[in-house]
């Protein structure tokens, strides 16, 4: 919790080296060394004691920082009414989609010094490894979130008709050969949610002892949450006519449908930096709405929709309907303030994907 004023200086320095080398617009797997299989790192930063008694310290709350904003909220409930003793920071409060965040140094600083970091892991954000390294608390603990799926962790895939980045459309029978890549989405399942909730509950219970069975409590309050919609969401699948979605945009969603065994149609990958359609996708996912009937074709949030549009400008009855599916990935601290919550996103989520089957 402590910022040290020695400690500052050299973070300045190592924040320089992270640079505008995090501007990516893939994903992968890119963990922070030292992480154990729970997914909860150790801090790797040094420190003596001479140093931690001659510093300043700020506040003695514990020091909690989520990059996207599902963490910041599983880490709210669970603390519940602890949350007003605990300084909890959401990094990506903006708007800022991960794959193009880049950490200014205040953000460094926070990462340093914090007690508890959350982040998703995956090749967005590999400026963690050089942040996990600065000086810093020596107590700190991180928790990686495709750390602790583990196996679980989806390849990130091509399906056919869908746009690779060099522009042509994906063959179901081709061989993809690139570097084997990751889907990063993985707070998009109920059924991971959950995991990850027990993980930061433990967490905190380390950090925290004397709350510990505060925090455990109102994780299993959650989690019982959790399993509500996750049944929710498999019930209304059942019930469905179709068991395909068809998205005119990227396709984030891989671990969700895979939760339901859903199948899918894209114009682009999760990842993908691609924003203009050929017309062989286009035309492609246009003959698919025809063949499967399907009502309504899907974008993700703050979509411009053109692709979208001209989906169903090639069909035969151009009359589908657009619906958008939460990411999650914009998400602003005006919106927390609003009200959101994930539960409450994806409860809207399931209303949106009862009406796209």
């Amino acid at each position: 919790m402590h910022k040290l004023k020695n400690k500052f200086k050299r973070l300045l320095m190592s924040a320089a080296t992270i640079g505008t080398a995090c501007l990516l617009a893939g994903c992968g797997a890119g963990a922070a060394a030292g992480t154990d299989n729970s997914g909860v790192t150790e801090s790797q930063s040094g420190g003596n004691g001479s140093e931690q008694e001659n510093a300043s310290t700020d506040s003695q709350k514990l020091q909690i920082v989520a990059t996207i904003f599902p963490e910041y909220d599983w880490v709210k409930e669970i603390l519940g009414d602890q949350a007003e003793n605990v300084d909890l920071t959401l990094l990506l409060g903006n708007g800022t989609d991960m794959h193009s965040f880049q950490p200014t140094m205040e953000d460094i600083l926070k990462v340093s010094t914090c007690d508890l970091f959350i982040y998703v892991g995956g090749e967005s954000d590999s400026w963690v490894a050089d942040a996990l390294k600065g000086a810093g608390n020596p107590d700190r603990k991180a928790i990686n979130l495709m750390d602790v799926l583990g196996d679980q962790v989806k390849e990130e895939e091509l399906v056919e008709g869908m746009q690779e980045e060099d522009g042509h459309t994906h063959e179901e029978e081709h061989t993809h050969d690139d570097d084997l890549e990751y889907d990063e989405h993985v707070w998009l399942s109920l059924k991971n949610a959950s995991l990850f909730c027990d993980t930061i509950a433990s967490s905190l219970a380390d950090a925290d002892p004397e709350h510990s069975q505060l925090y455990q409590q109102n994780a299993e309050a959650y989690e019982e949450k959790l399993a509500a919609l996750d049944q929710e969401y498999q019930t209304s699948v059942e019930k469905s006519r179709s068991k395909t979605l068809l998205f005119a945009d990227r396709f984030p969603f891989r671990y969700l449908i895979d939760d339901y065994n859903l199948t899918y149609y894209a114009a682009f990958a999760g990842c993908s930096a691609e924003t203009d359609a050929s017309f062989e996708t286009i035309t492609f996912l246009a003959g698919k709405l025809d063949e499967l009937n399907l009502p309504a074709v899907l974008t993700i949030e703050n979509s411009d929709q053109k692709v979208a549009k001209a989906v169903i400008e090639n069909t035969n009855t151009k009359d589908q309907k657009i619906l958008t599916l939460n990411s999650m990935q914009s998400v602003t601290t005006k919106d927390v303030e609003e009200g959101t919550t994930y539960l409450s996103i994806m409860e809207n989520n399931l209303q949106i994907l009862k009406e796209a089957l």
